[in-house]
């Protein structure tokens, strides 16, 4: 699993450490894992051409350092001082001596346009509210060359616990972070200026509570049920699937595909679609009594392509078992009955429904997503799986928010979150936690996606379709 932790933990670790190291060790780490990450991003260090942009904060520091490392493998290195008299001292005259150069930023233009590799050391994992003017004018400069971008810890004008971009950023292909991830290198937007994110352990002792955690494989194997001899359908989990509508019968029908997939040991169906359920899905149990009469289930799903059928709505969600929540029943959903829900209820927004349910512009959802998902399960006191290019999973209670990061672009099609939806109803009915089921769901529905997809179209069909390979793909891990 990754873990990200805040800027203030991560800072306390490092004073910690610093206090049991002789002076300027920690600093030397970095630089050590940073010059190496460079190197290798190179291919021939000795010849090339390298230019750091050097801000006042420690991250100019480690920058000069590594720098100076490459100047000693016969690197060019030009270090272009945004603040020459605020420069790191020793990190600075390490880099004269083994040969580097220092230049000021009015005279940064015709350095970067011959470099081969940029290293972003302009602004620390602290820095709030987008770049300054003489950095932004040096971040267009990268941008217009052809060279490799590496930030160090963080590309300089995202915020590192937030994921927010509030102005002008560095855009890397490489970010090396040191100690642990902080969040905004996880979250989108900040991820996508992040580019390969590498950990370099600098030996920092971090508490169990990270702010953010990205399951892997072998989380995500570890979390999936698994059938014993003993199993029946009952034990396995029964989903009921309350969805559909005269004018959208194909969201029952892939709602319920999905939940299939999900290794649900049944699925009852309740509302309009149910001719297009059975025809497409024989093994289904349908009624037409209503989630309440339906028969024993262990989680509802609710709301996909549901209408202004709002009565529904209302009672699935009296039901004592779990239930999620999506599409047209997080409009219709009266919010202190999910409040007022003893049951857990994990709500499925994308970012136009989540702006809509907090009042707010989707763009304001969309910049600030961590902080959008928690404050909708504060809100509802629910567990909210916020959609998107980075999936983010946050639970009423807090502690440690969930991101996947499996998804991919061609997940944006019509039906997609319907199987979503019934993928996690399964795992809600397996009996896993709303926000283990939502984090595998996503986790499970990215994978798919991908293979659907390998480059090319793929429709919400074909993703359910791709949900088994996608699950063996994990098992794989554990067997």
């Amino acid at each position: 699993m990754r873990s990200a932790y805040s800027v203030e933990t991560v800072r306390a670790a490092e004073r910690a450490l610093m206090a049991r190291l002789p002076e300027g060790a920690l600093m030397q780490r970095a630089a050590a894992g940073l010059s190496a990450a460079c190197a290798e991003l190179l291919g021939r260090v000795y010849g090339s051409r390298v230019v750091l942009l050097v801000g006042s904060g420690d991250n100019g520091g480690d920058a000069l350092y590594a720098g100076a490392r490459l100047a000693r493998r016969g690197a060019g290195v030009t270090a272009v001082l945004l603040s020459p008299e605020r420069a790191h001292a020793q990190g600075l005259a390490a880099l004269r001596r083994a040969g580097g150069v220092s230049a000021v930023p009015e005279a940064a233009d015709e350095a970067i346009g011959r470099a081969d590799l940029v290293v972003d050391g302009i602004v620390g994992i602290g820095g709030e509210g987008g770049l300054r003017p003489d950095a932004e004018r040096l971040a267009a400069a990268v941008a217009r060359s052809r060279a490799a971008v590496v930030a160090v810890d963080l590309p300089s004008g995202v915020e590192a616990d937030s994921g927010e971009v509030r102005g002008a950023a560095v855009r890397a292909d490489l970010t090396v972070t040191f100690g642990a991830y902080k969040p905004g290198l996880l979250v989108d937007p900040a991820r996508e200026y992040a580019g390969v994110v590498r950990l370099v352990d600098i030996g920092l002792e971090l508490p169990a509570g990270p702010e953010l955690e990205a399951l892997q494989h072998a989380d995500v194997a570890r979390l999936l049920p698994h059938p014993v001899a003993e199993s029946d359908k009952y034990r396995r989990g029964v989903v009921g699937i309350a969805a559909g509508s005269a004018r959208y019968p194909g969201a029952a029908v892939l709602a319920v595909f999905g939940a299939l997939r999900g290794g649900a040991g049944a699925v009852r169906y309740v509302g309009p679609a149910a001719q297009a359920v059975i025809a497409r899905f024989p093994e289904i149990l349908v009624s037409d009594r209503g989630p309440a009469k339906a028969g024993r289930v262990q989680a509802w799903v609710t709301g996909p392509g549901a209408g202004e059928d709002a009565a529904t709505v209302a009672e699935v969600l009296a039901e004592e078992v779990p239930v999620l929540l999506d599409a047209d029943g997080l409009r219709l959903a009266e919010r202190d009955a999910v409040r007022g829900r003893a049951a857990p209820t994990l709500m499925t927004p994308h970012a136009g429904e989540a702006a809509a349910l907090l009042g707010v512009a989707r763009e304001e959802v969309e910049g600030a997503r961590l902080a959008a998902a928690r404050e909708l399960a504060a809100a509802y006191r629910a567990t909210v799986l916020l959609k998107g290019s980075t999936t983010l999973v946050a639970d009423a209670a807090g502690g440690a928010a969930r991101v996947n990061a499996t998804g991919t672009p061609w997940l944006a099609t019509a039906g997609s979150g319907d199987v979503l939806s019934g993928l996690g109803g399964s795992l809600l009915a397996a009996g896993l936690s709303a926000l283990d089921a939502g984090s595998v769901a996503a986790y499970l529905h990215g994978l798919a996606g991908r293979f659907a997809a390998q480059g090319a179209p793929a429709g919400a069909h074909d993703v359910a379709e791709f949900l088994p390979r996608a699950w063996r793909d994990v098992r794989d891990e554990r067997d």
